[in-house]
């Protein structure tokens, strides 16, 4: 077993990696709240962790050939950007909300603390087992 290079770990940094392009691309939005013509963008990834995470949760050891496989592959999805269509479009075309971008700020900041908790949780609990916890 290993403690550190594991798909929950994998997992985790994915996740801390997908928020990070989501605050990017809310910055932006917010940075270009004023430019003529230009569309808000979204950071989908959260469907993509939850069935990556779903694939990791059942791993299997086959011993015969005939036995069926299920589990997951070690390739996680990573985030990716899209054009965001459920805003309303200002005068000057452009369609940054940015009550919505304030929001999705706060949000994506809570998540990220979150994955970083229990990231330190983690190499928390390794360090204890090895005794440099004390």
């Amino acid at each position: 077993m290993n403690l550190i290079n594991n798909s929950t770990n994998a997992l985790l940094q994915t996740a801390m990696s997908s928020a990070m392009t989501r605050q990017k691309t809310i910055a932006n939005n917010i940075a270009n709240a004023d430019t003529p013509n230009y569309k808000a963008k979204k950071t989908v990834f959260a469907h993509e962790l939850e069935r990556a995470s779903d694939a990791h949760r059942l791993q299997s050891f086959r011993t015969d050939s005939r036995h069926f496989e299920f589990g997951g592959s070690d390739n996680i999805p990573s985030a990716r950007v899209v054009e965001r269509s459920n805003t309303q479009m200002n005068h000057n075309g452009n369609n940054v909300d940015i009550d919505i971008e304030m929001a999705d700020l706060a949000q994506n900041q809570i998540y990220y603390n979150t994955l970083i908790d229990r990231m330190n949780g983690r190499f928390n609990s390794i360090r204890t087992v090895l005794g440099q916890g004390r």
